[in-house]
């Protein structure tokens, strides 16, 4: 499925005040402190609260309070575990390796690189995949379709360097950051360097592998 550009997940509308940052000492407040190189003591302080605040804001992540919840935690985790993917995403060989140039989208990590045969020939990268319901199909795929801006005539947004693979599930560009939750409605978004890369790297009946389950669905 398209997804929208834009998408207002719990966001207060413009009437609403912003919420005020939150002295309370959420759940996973020293896997937070030690993420942000804060002081690890599990005790919320305003220091902690604005810099989980400001992460927050920076990944839409709501209600924008410095509270220390499941949501935050998830996003940091996941940038833990893309990090320690580093150069060798394909470790666990999961991804085919005998198809030539293929794109890999890993659902569990929200990784995404592109391969031939064993060689890593770019990423991998952080990718936003299919929410919960609208989840983004595992299995072998083939890039159909090649759109440098396409509109989606279903959500009215431009879909930049579109290349759909899957009935209405394409590799694009968005502008929001890849760990805002809850995700697309289906596609892989990318960052507009990163769709950029693959839109000058990938052609028309290149293979895409996509594996894995998105964290939440």
């Amino acid at each position: 499925m398209v997804v929208p550009v834009a998408l207002t997940v719990g966001a207060a509308s413009p009437a609403q005040a912003a919420p005020s940052c939150t002295a309370g000492t959420g759940p996973y407040q020293k896997q937070a402190e030690r993420f942000l190189g804060l002081k690890v003591d599990g005790r919320q302080s305003a220091a902690d609260c604005r810099a989980i605040r400001a992460f927050q804001s920076k990944h839409g992540i709501t209600p924008t309070a410095g509270y220390a919840g499941s949501v935050t935690w998830g996003a940091m985790d996941l940038m833990n575990k893309q990090k320690a993917a580093g150069r060798n995403p394909n470790a666990a060989g999961k991804c085919p390796t005998n198809k030539g140039r293929i794109a890999c989208v890993d659902l569990t990590r929200q990784l995404s690189w592109i391969q031939d045969g064993k060689k890593l020939t770019y990423g991998p990268v952080p990718v936003r995949t299919g929410r919960d319901g609208n989840e983004t199909r595992t299995g072998s795929k083939r890039i159909y379709q090649r759109t440098l801006n396409h509109w989606s005539t279903l959500y009215k947004v431009w879909m930049p360097y579109s290349q759909f693979f899957d009935g209405g599930i394409a590799f694009h560009s968005v502008t929001k950051s890849m760990w805002n939750p809850p995700g697309s409605r289906g596609c892989v978004n990318m960052r507009p360097g990163d769709a950029k890369a693959y839109w000058n790297l990938l052609k028309r009946g290149d293979d895409v592998f996509v594996y894995g389950r998105k964290p939440g669905t």
